[in-house]
């Protein structure tokens, strides 16, 4: 427009600002379906069974996700653990006990860069390949799943995803456990207004301390499991939905 008709320049720059910034909305708002793809709720089959999805980001940790493992054993529950890749190498007999137990295990990105939704494809490319090898490596298991830093990406996420064979994952509503260390507060973030179907976001990597050093997800999880029970809902792993259901 600027060389046919350089008279509305003005008009171009507006129209070139304001893709610019809706793309930007997209990319920070992790819960956007804008830029492609995003699972913000479980399946109809699983939302019809009952079930919700706790997922853990950012692991695995040496000593939180041991006892997040524990706490979920105790309440017969299954949750998705996204793991970065480098603490998956760092700590392999943890991450192979996740999918020992029956969790399911997704893709977190191999470094966890805060800086991941500003590379380009190929950099995006590798970051997501070399996580995949470093839990298929260790674990055995192969993600389907992959969920954004802090939930942040760019138009050249989806294109890459689709052709690694991965889905991007969000979640229904958060706990906000990495800077908030009141069990409470955090506990009702994810079960106020809990229904099938929910997709909830705790942190067994990087969770709040609650001033005494123990992690806030340590004392909020047993709170939430306790909550979906007296639903008479149950936390089941994150299972694709069907092509007929998408």
């Amino acid at each position: 427009m600027l060389v046919t008709a350089p008279g509305y320049w003005q008009l171009t720059l507006g129209v070139l600002a304001s893709s610019h910034a809706l793309a930007t909305l997209a990319g920070i708002w992790p819960r956007s379906r804008l830029l492609g793809p995003n699972l913000l709720r479980l399946s109809a089959s699983q939302a019809r069974a009952g079930c919700v999805a706790m997922t853990l980001d950012d692991g695995p940790h040496p000593e939180v996700t041991p006892q997040v493992l524990d706490l979920l054993d105790r309440y017969h529950a299954r949750a998705t653990f996204f793991c970065v890749g480098r603490k998956v190498e760092e700590h392999a007999e943890v991450a192979r006990e996740i999918v020992r137990r029956g969790h399911e295990i997704g893709n977190h990105t191999y470094a966890h860069s805060n800086a991941f939704a500003f590379n380009g494809p190929r950099g995006m490319r590798l970051e997501i390949e070399r996580g995949q090898q470093a839990i298929e490596r260790i674990t055995g298991r192969l993600p389907r799943l992959f969920r954004a830093p802090a939930g942040i990406r760019s138009p050249f996420l989806e294109p890459v995803l689709c052709r690694l064979g991965l889905h991007l994952t969000a979640w229904t509503r958060r706990g906000f456990d990495t800077v908030t260390a009141d069990p409470v507060r955090i506990a009702q973030r994810l079960t106020r207004n809990l229904s099938p179907g929910d997709i909830l976001l705790l942190h067994d990597g990087r969770s709040a301390g609650n001033g005494t050093g123990r992690p806030a997800v340590l004392e909020a999880l047993p709170r939430v499991l306790e909550a979906v029970a007296r639903a008479g809902l149950r936390s089941a792993a994150i299972d694709l939905p069907s092509c007929r259901e998408r």
